[in-house]
Order: C-alpha cells, then structure tokens, then sequence
C-alpha cells in the first residue's frame, strides 16, 4: 500500500509537470513563470526553497546530537535569509527586471563580474541538489530495496522531465501541492508523537539540562562559530539564484516582498516539526539511535507507525525533497543559459535561448548525479554547498545595491579573493575558526580597498539602466 502510494504520487507530480509545460511560451515563461505568481504560490516556493532532506533528516540528527544550538543554521538561519530578502533586497531588484543574479552584476558593474560570478554559483548548487538526490535514494533504499545508485538516477530522472518541460512554472504548482503535503503530514505526524511521549513536561526531564538553550557559551571562539552558523544560509544564500528566481516570479514588488516574509515565517514554525518529532522519537526509541542519523525519522516511522502515519510522512518528505531538487535544479540551468551561453552567441532567439535553458537542466542534474554518487552524507554535501555564495557573491550584491563607490574592480577582487581565503582555511590550512568567517572578511576587505583605489562610473550607469529598464518586463 505504502508502495502504491508513493508510485501514484510520483505520477501526480509529473503529471502536474506535464500541465505547467502549457503555459511555458518563452524564456521569461521558463524562468520566471512570466513573472504572474500571486501570493501563496509565491510564498509556498520560498518555503519550499530549503525545506529540503536538511531539514527533514539532517536537521533532526543535528538537534537530537546538539541541542537548540545545533540548528542555529536551518532553520533559523533559512528562515532570516527569506526575511531579509523580503525587508531589504527583494523591492530594489524586482524592480530592475532581470532574469538572474549575475545580470544584476553585469548592470551593476561590468561583464567581467558578471562570467566570475556565473562561474562561481554554478558549481554552488551541485552539492545540494546531490545531497537532495541522495536522500530520495536513501529513503527508496529503506522503503522498496532499491540499491543507492539506482535511486539517485530515478530521483535525477523523474525531477529532470517536470522541471525541463515546466520550468518555474512546474516547479511553482509543485511547491504548492507539495508545501500542502508537507504541512499535513507534519502536523499530524507531530502532534501524534507529542501524545505518545507525554508533553512537554516528559519531553524536558529526558534531555540534558542546556538543551535548549539559545545562545552560546562564553568565549570568543563559541560566539564567532554561532554566527557563522548564523550567516552560512541565513546570509550566504541572499545571493542565490533558486531564491531570486521566485522573487522575480511575483505578479508585482509588493506580492515579492509580502511572500518572502510569509515564507520565512512558515520555514521557522514548519521547520520545527521535524525536530519535535526526532527528539520524541529519540526519547521513545532510543535504541534507533545507533543506525544512520540521517534515517532517524524514516525508520522510527516505519518500525512504529501505522500504515496512515507512514503515508502522510513519506508524503510529505517526498514532498520536501522534490520541491526542492527541483528549484534547485532550474536555477543553475537559467544561469548557464543566461550568463555563460548566451553572451557569445549572435543574436539569440528567445526559442533558442529556451532549448538552451532546457537544456542545460539535464546537465546540470547529470553532474549532481556524478556528485550524488561519490558522496552520500546528506549534511556534507550541504555543507560544501553552503559558504560559497557567502564568500564570493554576498559583498558584491549588497555593496554594488547600497554602496555608490562600490566598483568593479572591487567586486571581482571580492569575489576572487573572498573565495581564495575561504579555500585555504577549509582544505589547505584548517583552523578553529568556521572558514567561512576569514573568507568573508577578505571579501569586505577586498570590496574596500578595491573600490577606494580603483574608482569608476559603474554606479551612474547603473542607475540610468535600471531607470530604463523600470516599469518594463
């Protein structure tokens, strides 16, 4: 039965795909859904950006093993990247009417800037969409037997074809439909393991005593690794293309902004329901936890659930993970597309520039497969995705929207040099401190001095284009 359901549920969401792929007409249909999304679909995406095998199998683990501290990076920090994006960045570049990030950095300082930052987020995303491949395959494996492999290239296959004929659009009614799924089933899920362990009174005389506690301990070393916790999402991926794309998918500015605040508020309380469950689970079970963390969940729930709980979690992991393979995928695609291919052809047009898109979809899912394949824990693979933006892409964006003196020298050295220092401290000289710290300060530095010593026009012409191109779509 649980088999049934899950055979059917992949088919419902393809033929979702199938659907959408009716109202793709052109690249801004492919990459923005023609920029016509109201506010809950809107809102749905962005909560589904991230809500992801990280939050519903890492995350718990990271909980059960360290406490509140321990997921001061997801949700908590997911949550305020989609609540900055809402306050501060998502009405000045929505209104500039691009397709993608590195189009703001060509506007915003030259061509240049806008090939190192195409090549620098690329790369970015295959590291989380491998992780979100994995895990459907882990969950695959525990389910039907389906060997490791096998599962990642099902997964790969069944979220290429919805994404590649549908775009933004498959990807926006899918989010839907999947953020409902995943809400029910977590819900339920939650409150029924809440009544088996007790309340909150049994939950708190089980867990050690600074379980919850929210803020570090003294000294400086603990304090500099909660912030990079912090910052590794909740700042690295403001300059990321999955989380642009929806923004830009809004009908107007005022819907852009309203979602991503709704949508950061639905990741946090959401996104605690996955703990909640874990730590019951954990308490209930213990003896689950000598297997795969990452499994921690999946298995409680079919050693111990009944047929209906097992349904309506697999449901909404299933859910979780396909809404965000899937963004993920399509986002890297249009940046390929946009910023990598098009520039050096002649005269593009829009069907071609479309097939392109299509078809840099499949390889940029390939590669993840080939990553998927070499590394299967979920948590690294995230891990190594997360603080390239921060280092390389974070300072240029939000210098070159609020700095008038930022130039382009100073973006590219912020990007090159933010990333050298981010590597050395992370494979070369490993130390103490989180290496996304080091690496971000180089890139502020570099964004200083760069722009100081080596000024330009880049902001005046920036501004006279994005007078021009405001109001047009």
């Amino acid at each position: 039965m649980l088999l049934t359901f899950i055979i059917l549920y992949l088919a419902v969401t393809l033929l979702i795909g199938w659907w959408a792929s009716r109202k793709v007409h052109s690249t801004a249909d492919f990459v923005i859904a023609g920029k016509n999304l109201p506010t809950p679909i809107l809102a749905a995406g962005l909560f589904a950006t991230w809500f992801g095998s990280e939050t519903v199998m890492g995350a718990p683990s990271s909980f059960i093993e360290g406490g509140l501290l321990g997921v001061m990076e997801d949700p908590f920090g997911a949550a305020m990247c989609l609540i900055l994006v809402g306050l501060i960045y998502a009405r000045p570049l929505y209104r500039l009417n691009i397709l993608t990030f590195n189009d703001f950095y060509r506007m915003r300082f030259n061509r240049t800037t806008e090939i190192v930052s195409a090549i620098f987020m690329v790369p970015s995303y295959f590291g989380w969409i491998a992780a979100q491949l994995v895990a459907l395959a882990i969950v695959m494996k525990s389910l039907v037997g389906l060997p490791l492999a096998y599962g990642i290239l099902l997964c790969t296959v069944i979220t290429v074809i919805y994404t590649y004929i549908g775009g933004m659009w498959a990807v926006s009614i899918t989010d839907f439909v999947q953020t409902i799924m995943i809400v029910i089933g977590l819900a339920i899920l939650t409150y029924v393991m809440y009544q088996r362990v007790g309340g909150w009174h049994n939950i708190q005389s089980k867990v050690p005593k600074d379980f919850f506690r929210f803020l570090p301990h003294s000294g400086w070393n603990h304090w500099i690794e909660y912030l990079a916790a912090w910052m590794t999402i909740g700042l690295g991926s403001i300059p990321q293309q999955d989380v642009f794309q929806r923004v830009m998918s809004a009908r107007n500015a005022k819907i852009a902004v309203r979602a991503c605040i709704i949508g950061g508020v639905m990741y946090l309380t959401i996104g605690f329901m996955p703990l909640l469950i874990g730590l019951c689970g954990r308490i209930l079970y213990p003896e689950m936890l000598d297997g795969d963390p990452q499994m921690i969940l999946p298995e409680m729930v079919l050693a111990h659930g009944s047929l209906a709980l097992q349904i309506l979690f697999f449901g909404a992991l299933l859910s979780a993970i396909l809404s965000t393979t899937s963004g993920a995928m399509l986002a890297p695609a249009t940046v390929l597309g946009e910023n990598l291919v098009k520039p050096f052809l002649k005269n593009p047009t829009d069907k071609m520039m479309l097939n392109i898109m299509r078809t840099s979809v499949v390889f940029v899912a390939i590669c993840a497969a080939i990553m998927a394949n070499l590394k299967s824990n979920i948590y690294e693979l995230v891990g190594d995705s997360s603080s390239l933006s921060l280092v390389s892409l974070f300072v240029p964006l939000t210098a070159g929207l609020f700095w008038k003196r930022a130039s382009s020298v100073g973006a590219v050295a912020s990007m090159l040099i933010g990333m050298a220092v981010w590597v050395f401290y992370e494979y070369i000289q490993p130390s103490e401190i989180p290496s996304l710290v080091p690496g971000l300060m180089a890139s502020i530095l570099a964004m200083i001095i760069g722009s100081l010593f080596w000024k330009d026009q880049s902001y005046a012409d920036f501004t006279e284009e994005a007078a021009n191109r405001s109001g047009t779509v």
